[in-house]
């Protein structure tokens, strides 16, 4: 903080401009106007059209589909976020740097990727393939499928927010409450959770973005399918192709909408993070 006031009271206020402006003018176009332009080309041919697109049965059923799917993701990524990262940040154990290099494979990995290896483990041709068909269970081409291919391209979100903000704050204050004859729920609860609520809402912020707009590893295992296994990044890639495009730019201004939100979401969590690790420190 203290060489930004220096270098900002020693630069010549021209270049400071001229920064800010080159910022400025590259977010303009590269975030603003793609933004704007999605809205634009939404609201093309009127709100009758714009709401039209949104009430359509497929586009509803895909805005359903995404939300279970995130929904369940998150849930799933919340668990063991929560789990592992307070495993590696108050136990030592064999093979823990083996299991942080591993939470961070599905960041290295394409999403296409991905979803093909649940193909290869789930599909009808796959290692479990024959077992799921004679036991009637379906999960390629099937909502299962998609939930564990989002869960898997978003589950470093929230335990990488939680492992470095449970190992600064350490552990004094829970073995202090075991002491004094506090269960492990009541533990977690009262002293845990507020510690670690802003970084585990930032987690659950970023996953929550990740898991909406996942569009490689889902449209790897969804088939495609309208009506049952088109998510909304997969319905908006229907229309465009089909030169649907109000329909197609109605879809994506949701997920804009979504966006937008959750930048906000962000900028406020991150805040707060940001001053309770100051007010520690």
């Amino acid at each position: 903080m203290n060489l930004v006031k220096i270098v900002s009271h020693t630069e010549p206020r021209f270049v400071r401009w001229i920064l800010t402006g080159i910022a400025l003018a590259y977010l303009a176009l590269f975030l603003g106007a793609p933004l704007l332009a999605v809205w634009i080309k939404a609201l093309e041919k009127g709100l009758n059209a714009y709401w039209a697109a949104i009430e359509d049965p497929m586009a509803l059923s895909a805005i359903k589909l995404t939300c279970l799917v995130t929904a369940l993701a998150v849930s799933l990524n919340t668990l063991f976020g929560l789990s592992a990262a307070w495993a590696i940040a108050n136990f030592k154990f064999p093979f823990k740097k083996m299991l942080i290099t591993i939470i961070d494979l599905p960041l290295a990995v394409s999403p296409v990727t991905s979803g093909l290896i649940f193909v290869l483990l789930f599909g009808s041709q796959g290692i479990f393939g024959q077992w799921l068909q004679d036991h009637n269970i379906k999960i390629i081409f099937a909502t299962p499928g998609i939930v564990m291919a989002t869960t898997f391209v978003t589950f470093p979100f929230v335990v990488r927010e939680l492992i470095p903000l449970m190992q600064e704050q350490g552990n004094e204050e829970e073995l202090a409450a075991l002491t004094l004859g506090a269960n492990g729920w009541q533990t977690f609860l009262r002293i845990t959770l507020p510690k670690i609520k802003w970084g585990l809402l930032y987690g659950l912020i970023l996953c929550n973005a990740r898991a909406m707009g996942e569009f490689g590893a889902v449209s790897v295992v969804s088939g495609h399918i309208r009506g049952l296994t088109n998510t909304l990044p997969l319905h908006i890639e229907i229309l465009y192709n089909e030169y649907n495009f109000v329909g197609a730019f109605a879809a994506a201004s949701l997920l804009t909408l979504l966006s937008l939100i959750t930048l906000i979401l962000k900028g406020v969590t991150k805040s707060n993070l940001a001053r309770d690790l100051a007010v520690k420190n």
